[in-house]
């Protein structure tokens, strides 16, 4: 899950992906984040197969550095890999699963990309926009969502978590067949 650290960055766009990864590790009952190697981790076992969710500590922009001690033989991120990450291209109240892609102008993914160098990796985009017209991106993103808006981030926690719980059991193609809806992206 992709944010800020930072009492100062919990409630704005960017960190939504620390958002939904929070309500995972509530929703499985797995108790609270450690300290990892440049990460708050949580590690458990899915169906017989580890299982760790990471909140990088190293700001958006290094979101990589914080994944790449768990980058090794055994870790395919075109099956092993799911990010959870905001997306000004998707409307407030949405998300959309992906395969694969580029990182779309997104600083965290693009750093992710640079650890991984590739960009056959699943992610799930969480609607945070559209940014207003001659706003900033950064302090577009870097804003806590408006009081309108973020009732309807909370309420698609968890249709996105029945998206992520898809993805393990059944796979990225499936995942995405069952919550991409319409072309402003899935509402599951």
């Amino acid at each position: 899950g992709l944010g800020n650290p930072g009492a100062e960055y919990t409630k704005t766009r960017h960190n939504a992906g620390f958002l939904l990864i929070d309500h995972l590790a509530r929703r499985w009952r797995l108790g609270s984040f450690g300290r990892g190697d440049r990460a708050r981790v949580v590690e458990a076992t899915s169906q017989g197969q580890p299982l760790v969710l990471l909140k990088p500590q190293t700001y958006m922009n290094r979101s990589g550095a914080a994944l790449a001690p768990y980058v090794g033989p055994r870790f395919d991120p075109a099956s092993d890999l799911l990010v959870l990450v905001d997306d000004v291209a998707f409307p407030t109240g949405t998300f959309r699963l992906r395969g694969a892609g580029s990182a779309g102008g997104h600083n965290g993914l693009k750093s992710i990309e640079g650890v991984l160098r590739r960009q056959d990796y699943a992610r799930l985009r969480i609607g945070v926009g559209p940014k207003r017209v001659g706003a900033d991106l950064a302090d577009f993103v870097l804003a806590p969502f408006p009081t309108e808006e973020r009732p309807l981030l909370d309420e698609l926690l968890d249709p996105m978590a029945e998206a992520v719980e898809c993805w393990l059991a059944e796979g990225i193609e499936i995942a995405m067949t069952r919550f991409n809806r319409g072309r402003d992206g899935g509402t599951a």
